[in-house]
C-alpha cells in the first residue's frame, strides 16, 4: 500500500472549494475533468455537463482528489471524518487555520495543548472538517 489520497465531494460546488484550497494552500489542481468531457452511456442531464467529475489537488504533502459528485446521488454527510493536517511553523498554522476559517465553523480554536502541541479544529464553508496540528517543542529539544 502507497498512501491514502482523501476523495472529497463537494455537492456541486467543487470549482469554488478548488478556488479557496488554492487560497489556502498555495497549492494546484493537478488534474481536472468535466463531465462534458467523457464518453459515458450514464445520462448527463445538460445543466451538469460543466460540473466536475474528477479533479485531483496537492500541495506540498497535501493531496486529495474530488468531485461535484455522481448525478442524482444523494452525499451522505461525513461527520465522522477530518482531516489532520501537521505543520512545522506556527505562523503557517495560524493562516490556513483563518483561511479554512472563513465562512466556516470553528469547532476548537488554536491553543496549547498537553501533548505540547498548537492544535485547533475547524470545518470550512464546504463541509470539510479538519485539524490543525503543530509541535511547539521540536525533536532536538526534546531529547
Amino acid at each position: 500500500m502507497q498512501a491514502i489520497i482523501p476523495y472529497l465531494n463537494f455537492s456541486g460546488k467543487s470549482e469554488q472549494a478548488l478556488l479557496f484550497y488554492q487560497d489556502c494552500f498555495a497549492g494546484e489542481v493537478i488534474a481536472l475533468m468535466r463531465f462534458k468531457d467523457v464518453q459515458t452511456d450514464m445520462p448527463i442531464p445538460d445543466e451538469l455537463l460543466n460540473n466536475i467529475m474528477h479533479c485531483h489537488f496537492k500541495a506540498d504533502q497535501l493531496e486529495f482528489m474530488g468531485s461535484d459528485g455522481m448525478p442524482g446521488e444523494q452525499l451522505k454527510s461525513a461527520g465522522n471524518i477530518e482531516l489532520n493536517l501537521n505543520f512545522s511553523d506556527l505562523a503557517d498554522q495560524q493562516r490556513v487555520f483563518e483561511k479554512l476559517s472563513e465562512n466556516g465553523a470553528v469547532t476548537m480554536a488554536l491553543q496549547d495543548t498537553f501533548w505540547q502541541a498548537r492544535f485547533g479544529r475547524v470545518c470550512d464553508q464546504f463541509g470539510i472538517n479538519w485539524m490543525l496540528n503543530c509541535p511547539l517543542v521540536s525533536d532536538k529539544i526534546a531529547k
